[in-house]
């Protein structure tokens, strides 16, 4: 993606025209805003006219005005600061797992963070985890079997990063993040950092207190307990297999589309509907696990939404029942 350094440099309006979109945002602005930007970060990490589809597993969406990697906590406070005097829209990312972004893209900035700090410290026989929110959960997964650290088998295979697995309260196979957690550091939109105990997260199913508040994640600590390797790959082994065995890995998604109610299976209610394989256009209720909504190919968010109506209309006709989004739908 050329930055605006080369576009000035080549000062042709046609070029403006086409690098950067008739938006919320007008050309003089985003130009100005990555003016301001350069100045606090390095330009390396900024993006202009960004493709979303790039970001979000589900290899859909617009693109975004401006796309920021954000490496520390001061860079991010920077930013932050320049968002705040000039009066811009922002939206904050991890691995980009569970969200659907729409084909008219995000205006402002998208910032997405990219703290990989993984510290390990031994407190008799509990470990105490620092971890960066941009770290991904399977990579963390890795490093701690290395180590022979056991207590965070069950979110080997969820496919997002430490900061969002926290916002969603994410969990797999018994285990969810408040079990786990001892604390989470974070920044304020003013650009102050706190840090709350798990008490304070509010964790409840698929949901924390961040999901309500505009915080942004910096790192968490989890408690963590000595384990045998050999048992900790073999768990971890058991649930990539039924991963494989009930996920339709092999198509990009969201993930599950819908929340589990109280008292019932989302998935079971909208396959006894008889909408597996239902599909409009490249966008298909999934043939393996009916939570699921794939992208076959090149399904667009329009098809996606029309097709996430559709299902709740056919849920609701047979059971009576409202089912509830459990991805995040963002952008214009």
């Amino acid at each position: 993606m050329e930055q605006w350094a080369i576009l000035i440099a080549r000062s042709s309006e046609e070029l403006l025209k086409k690098h950067i979109r008739s938006s919320f945002m007008e050309k003089e602005k985003i130009k100005n805003l990555y003016l301001q930007l350069i100045e606090k970060i390095n330009s390396n990490y900024i993006f202009i006219n960004e493709p979303m589809k790039k970001h979000t597993s589900f290899k859909i969406g617009g693109n975004a005005d401006i796309f920021i990697k954000v490496q520390n906590a001061n860079d991010l406070k920077e930013v932050l600061s320049i968002i705040k005097t000039q009066k811009i829209p922002f939206f904050v990312i991890g691995n980009g797992s569970n969200i659907l972004v729409k084909d008219g893209g995000i205006r402002g900035i998208v910032i997405k963070i990219d703290f990989n700090k993984i510290e390990i410290n031994k407190k008799d026989e509990i470990y105490e985890i620092k971890v960066g929110a941009g770290v991904k959960l399977m990579t963390l997964a890795q490093r701690l079997l290395k180590q022979e650290i056991s207590g965070f088998e069950f979110a080997s295979g969820i496919p997002g990063t430490i900061g969002g697995a926290i916002r969603m309260n994410a969990g797999a196979y018994g285990g969810e993040m408040k079990d786990i957690v001892m604390s989470t550091t974070y920044m304020d939109e003013d650009g102050n950092i706190f840090k709350i105990n798990n008490n304070e997260h509010e964790f409840e199913y698929r949901n924390s207190i961040f999901s309500k508040k505009r915080w942004i994640i910096l790192e968490t600590n989890f408690k963590l307990y000595k384990g045998i390797q050999k048992q900790i790959k073999e768990k971890m082994e058991e649930y990539a297999n039924k991963r494989r065995e009930n996920q339709p890995l092999n198509f990009p998604s969201a993930g599950s589309i819908f929340k589990r109610g109280e008292g019932y299976i989302t998935a079971k209610l909208i396959d006894e509907c008889g909408l597996k394989g239902y599909n409009l256009g490249d966008a298909e209720v999934s043939t393996m696990h009916a939570g699921f909504i794939i992208n076959k190919g090149c399904a667009t968010a329009k098809e996606v939404l029309q097709l996430i109506d559709y299902i709740k209309e056919k849920v609701y006709e047979k059971f009576k029942i409202e089912i509830q989004l459990e991805i995040q739908i963002i952008g214009e």
